[in-house]
């Protein structure tokens, strides 16, 4: 097992290497909003609630329509029929690979529909791996929750404690706060990636600055060089430097990578034999590549291209890990169910610690609430959004029933008609019920 060298040394330069000279925040590239670098990955949170929303109106409206007259419940093979059918037209919409399951008591369903590679001829298939973005961030709250759990800390212990010179000159962040967003933190990645491109507007520099390898310091020496939001706790702000910043606090603690242990504590113990970590493009076995459309020639585009090169040091801990929705699914009914974390440390995780958000979910420890339209309780999960890259993994609260979803082919343009996401996740949200 390779053992993390310790990382507070290197912070410790890092904070007296913040603001040097004079600079300001100002200092760190900002995007103009012209080109590529205007691109952080847009999750897809907002098209999640809808789906839900739709699920329960469809659900309601369905109850209604069996109280007045006959039942019309759909049988096993008119649900099938009708999620190939709704995968499959993904694909006809703009998606280039869409893999899909649900399991629950009724029903055992996986589709797929597309190909593994933009320009390439293999199909997508049901078992294939993609990479799953922020849905990582649940994994990494799992293991920041496992040390509570231990004693090695506390939610509500200062990170600088823990970590000093993590966050300079903002030392009341604590454990809790960057688990919730709600350290005040900015998300970095945009910024990130332009301190290796020079020329904003220039799709070839972004897609070289996210095919080029990044350090934790690298993230959050950008991070430390930015404004931040607002003082912690005090309000939401999605933030992936949050949590990269955890995953330094991890590897601090424990002597060891990431990859590591998650192997050991989340992946085995949950039986996700097909996830891993990885900290470079290639990928082992059957793999959809995302895809990105980045417009057409005569704009300054390169058409759609294939982002085989993508490293996931992009994301770090925030959004490095490649899974299947196999394994997705058996993640998120381990971790509801209490096999990976105490029943009580399970009900703490997802309590929401920001509630009536216009535009984001009630969210937890690095897992948000739904509305279950089967049931009125409650579905928990997360989603991702990469640069060629959209997923999903879904639970009922008692982790019964799940579903997950990996899409590849992204517009960053946002010229092209987008593809109708509900047209598959609706259905999907029914079928468990």
């Amino acid at each position: 097992m390779r053992r993390r060298r310790t990382v507070s040394t290197t912070l410790a330069a890092l904070a007296a290497l913040a603001l040097p000279l004079g600079l300001t925040p100002g200092a760190v590239a900002q995007p103009d909003g012209s080109g590529p670098d205007d691109l952080t990955p847009t999750d897809v949170t907002g098209l999640v609630v809808e789906a839900v929303r739709e699920a329960q109106q469809e659900r309601t409206g369905t109850a209604s329509a069996r109280s007045a007259g006959p039942a019309t419940t759909p049988t096993d093979r008119e649900l099938r029929r009708a999620l190939d059918e709704a995968t499959r037209a993904l694909v006809d919409q703009g998606a280039v690979g869409v893999t899909a399951r649900v399991e629950s008591p009724v029903l055992d369903w996986r589709g797929s529909a597309g190909v593994r590679e933009v320009g390439a001829r293999p199909p997508a298939q049901p078992q294939d791996r993609f990479r799953v973005a922020s849905i990582t961030k649940t994994m990494i709250a799992t293991l920041v929750l496992q040390e509570v759990e231990a004693g090695t800390f506390d939610l509500d212990t200062p990170v600088s404690s823990i970590v000093p010179g993590l966050f300079p000159g903002r030392g009341s962040v604590t454990v809790e706060q960057l688990l919730s967003h709600r350290s005040g933190a900015p998300t970095a990645t945009d910024h990130v990636l332009l301190t290796r491109i020079q020329d904003p507007s220039s799709w070839d520099q972004f897609l070289a600055a996210i095919g080029q390898d990044y350090s934790d310091e690298d993230h959050l020496w950008v991070v430390n060089n930015l404004p931040w939001h607002f003082l912690p706790g005090t309000d939401f702000s999605y933030s992936n430097a949050g949590y990269v910043a955890l995953g330094v606090l991890l590897q601090e603690v424990t002597g060891e990578e990431i990859d590591d242990l998650l192997r050991e504590r989340v992946l085995r113990p949950a039986g996700m034999r097909h996830t891993s970590y990885p900290d470079d493009p290639g990928i082992n076995g059957p793999f959809l590549v995302g895809a990105a459309y980045t417009g057409p020639a005569w704009t300054g585009g390169l058409d759609w291209v294939s982002l085989d090169g993508f490293d996931p040091d992009v994301f770090r801990s925030a959004g490095a890990a490649v899974s299947t929705t196999e394994d997705l699914n058996a993640f998120t009914e381990a971790l509801l169910s209490g096999e990976l974390l105490e029943p009580g440390t399970v009900a703490d995780m997802v309590e929401p610690r920001t509630v009536g958000q216009e535009l984001f979910p009630d969210y937890g420890l690095g897992v948000y609430r739904l509305q279950d339209p089967c049931t009125g309780g409650w579905l928990y999960g997360h989603d991702g959004a990469s640069y060629g890259t959209v997923s999903l993994a879904l639970s009922s609260a008692d982790g019964t029933r799940q579903l997950s979803v990996g899409i590849t082919g992204r517009d960053l343009t946002g010229t092209l008609p987008p593809y109708d996401l509900n047209q598959l996740l609706v259905p999907m949200l029914l079928a468990t019920c």
